[in-house]
């Protein structure tokens, strides 16, 4: 039996990178699954065909996660569509980087609101049904750079830190009513946003890192199955480090 057989997943920010890696683990394993993007097009209703071939329910959702009653909506929908939320995975992210100094307040505010309020606005939105089931499994993406900072990203490094403080205060206050509130903070992951990035660059990076490598999506995706399955049932209020030891 597949380990996430029937269960009800809403993930954000899952047309590409991350996101997509975990909706299709996700899937294969049963999960039928509710995902949002800005905008639906051509690709993500592929990734709705791709998803389907595992034999589970899929759907595409175009919705704001930064945007509180945007939220409120899709969760609504999706309960109308799914009947239930068994676990959500907060993925949505941006990144604008900048050295403080040039750093404009917009650019700032718009990582925050995107990174932070997003998971804000989701969680809050599926705590009614899940408080009703006494069950859930919130996983939040946080990241390295939340917990030791990095030069050029003020913004995306407080937008983190601040996930791993709500995901701890969220495991405390629901941890009563079987409602499990977790994050991941990945390193160095190779995405489409690392493509972009100097092929000499990755390697000198790789180098600095304990297993020698960097990531890959596979790695999220399986952290973020063991925490949205019963594996992990008696894990709550952590931040599980997937980055090959960097941070040791």
């Amino acid at each position: 039996m597949k380990i996430l057989e029937g269960k009800n997943v809403i993930i954000t920010g899952a047309s590409r990178g991350i996101g997509k890696g975990i909706a299709d683990k996700l899937a294969q394993q049963g999960a039928n699954i509710a995902f949002t993007c800005r905008k639906t097009n051509a690709e993500t209703s592929k990734l709705v065909k791709t998803l389907s071939d595992y034999g589970v329910n899929v759907k595409a959702y175009s919705s704001d996660a930064s945007d509180f009653n945007a939220s409120i909506r899709l969760v609504d929908q999706v309960m109308e569509d799914f009947g239930r939320i068994d676990i959500l995975v907060n993925n949505a992210g941006i990144t604008k980087d900048n050295l403080l100094m040039r750093m404009s307040e917009e650019d700032f505010n718009d990582v925050m609101k995107i990174n932070m309020n997003s998971v804000f606005n989701l969680t809050k939105a599926v705590l009614k049904p899940m408080l009703k089931q006494r069950n859930g499994s919130i996983i939040n993406m946080s990241s390295i750079v939340g917990i030791k900072g990095n030069a050029g990203q003020t913004n995306y490094a407080a937008s983190k830190a601040a996930i791993i403080g709500f995901t701890k205060s969220t495991a405390l206050e629901l941890g009563s009513r079987n409602i499990r509130c977790n994050a991941i903070a990945p390193g160095f992951i190779e995405t489409e946003m690392t493509q972009a990035l100097n092929n000499d660059q990755v390697v000198e990076w790789a180098k600095s890192i304990p297993l020698k490598r960097t990531g890959n999506v596979e790695d999220i995706a399986n952290t973020t199955l063991f925490l949205a399955s019963d594996m992990s049932s008696y894990i709550t209020g952590q931040v599980i480090n997937v980055c090959g030891g960097m941070l040791t």
